[in-house]
């Protein structure tokens, strides 16, 4: 494209002015300069190139498949590792005869609107991955919303999410039965959480603490674990064992009573492999866990 500036000229016997030079106002040429022809044209346009600043070129180079399997295989371990370890320090403590595990710790003994809110704040750090993990595939292309990752409705995320949290509920309760009597008899490889005497306002940490777990786990072990391992080719069998085998991990403070976390993590992680919406399953992780949580504290 071209652009057009207008240029003075000078007529012919006068001299030839320098580059760019116009005549300042009220400019008359000298007596002695030859009379310009009749309908002189002072003033044409010139066309000049257009200047445009150079297009700027970002490269971003597209991570190899080594290198994702190498990140994931770090995120993995940062997010797994801390829950792990406390997981098995705790399952080791009931085994010894220490049973002072409760859901809501007391941080400053005497003070419970002082351990509600720091309660909460401190248990909101294990949020602090989700945000790397979702830049790191927006990174490779998924963003948020192609992994259904957004405001809840009702019909295609709250409503299947009730029925997720009713499945989990009923498959839990039809393995407690023959394992009842086993549960009974070996205590020291069962264990659960207490929740102690609390106010009944302690339902704003119960349902802070369903939320956040929500997301984090569901952003985590779907989202983010999933996504990953269908790049890499993995069948849809083969990266669900391995979901729910990482996800029972940071559970074994429970004892051989992680098992009864498996039915929860098979329902939301086959939901999100058939629907590709990230919002469903923690839709029903937060309902199932707030449920317990809320009679838990209202029963306290």
């Amino acid at each position: 494209m071209t652009e057009h500036i207008w240029v003075w000229v000078a007529p012919p016997g006068w001299p030839v002015p320098p580059a760019g030079w116009s005549p300042p106002p009220s400019w008359q040429p000298p007596p002695d300069w030859p009379a310009p022809p009749v309908n002189w044209q002072y003033w044409i346009p010139v066309a000049v190139p257009e200047t445009s600043p150079p297009p700027v070129t970002v490269r971003v180079e597209e991570a190899s498949r080594q290198n994702l399997v190498w990140e994931t295989r770090f995120v993995m371990v940062a997010f797994l590792f801390p829950g792990i370890m406390a997981a098995v320090v705790e399952l080791v403590r009931h085994i010894q005869g220490v049973n002072d595990v409760q859901t809501f710790t007391g941080t400053v003994p005497g003070h419970p609107v002082s351990n509600l809110i720091l309660g909460i704040l401190s248990y909101m750090a294990i949020a602090s991955m989700v945000p790397l993990v979702l830049l790191l595939l927006a990174r490779t292309g998924q963003r948020p919303s192609s992994l259904g990752l957004g405001r809840p409705r009702f019909r295609a995320d709250i409503w299947p999410a009730l029925g997720l949290a009713g499945a989990s509920w009923l498959s839990e309760y039809v393995l407690l039965i023959p394992f009842a009597a086993f549960i009974k008899n070996h205590q020291k490889i069962v264990n659960s959480t207490m929740v102690g005497h609390v106010p009944a306002y302690y339902v704003i940490y119960a349902l802070t603490l369903s939320a956040t777990t929500a997301v984090v786990e569901e952003v985590m072990v779907n989202g983010y674990l999933i996504t990953r391992l269908e790049q890499f080719g993995w069948t849809p069998q083969r990266a669900l064992l391995l979901s729910l085998t990482l996800r029972t991990s940071y559970h074994v403070y429970y004892g051989v009573g992680f098992l009864l976390t498996i039915p929860f993590g098979y329902f939301v992680t086959r939901s999100f492999q058939k629907h590709r919406r990230l919002t469903r399953p923690i839709a029903a992780h937060f309902i199932f866990d707030s449920v317990l949580l809320t009679i838990a504290v209202l029963t306290s």
